[in-house]
């Protein structure tokens, strides 16, 4: 990447087609989004998952339980294998980062997933933490598979 954002790789036993409903459905999406150090209740989330359409999530983070507004817009859909949106946690600014999940089937019923995140002009420090927290949500994933 050029510009300040982050880029991870992750290779998961899972079909594209699970991967995709991780991403793309409130229930799965509440369980995982966070880690395990967070409470997305599945009445505070809503997922319009099509080009323009809007998706919110609100999560109680740590054991202090601290409310974080999250906010966005889906800007491309490719099922099962390309997905767009915005991303803030500052919903009434106009800071957005961009997130692009592109998710390729590499045989054997595993899934690649490259995430990438930038544009919202955090720092390099706050992309080194945003990438860590991402982590622990896709570690999350992992456990939400593997118990499938």
């Amino acid at each position: 990447m050029t510009e300040p954002g982050l880029e991870i790789t992750r290779v998961f036993d899972a079909p594209r087609e699970e991967l995709w409903r991780e991403w793309t459905e409130p229930e799965r999406f509440a369980d995982w989004y966070g880690g395990a150090e967070a409470e997305c209740p599945l009445e505070m989330v809503e997922m319009d998952v099509r080009p323009g359409g809007k998706w919110r999530l609100t999560m109680y983070f740590g054991p202090e339980r601290r409310e974080i507004q999250w906010r966005g817009e889906y800007r491309e859909v490719v099922q099962p294998e390309r997905l767009v949106l915005t991303i803030t946690d500052e919903p009434d600014g106009d800071a957005r980062e961009l997130v692009t999940v592109a998710l390729t089937d590499v045989g054997d019923g595993r899934t690649e997933m490259v995430m990438t995140q930038s544009g919202g002009g955090l720092t390099p420090p706050g992309y080194e933490a945003a990438a860590r927290g991402w982590g622990k949500f896709f570690d999350r994933i992992d456990e939400r598979l593997a118990a499938a």
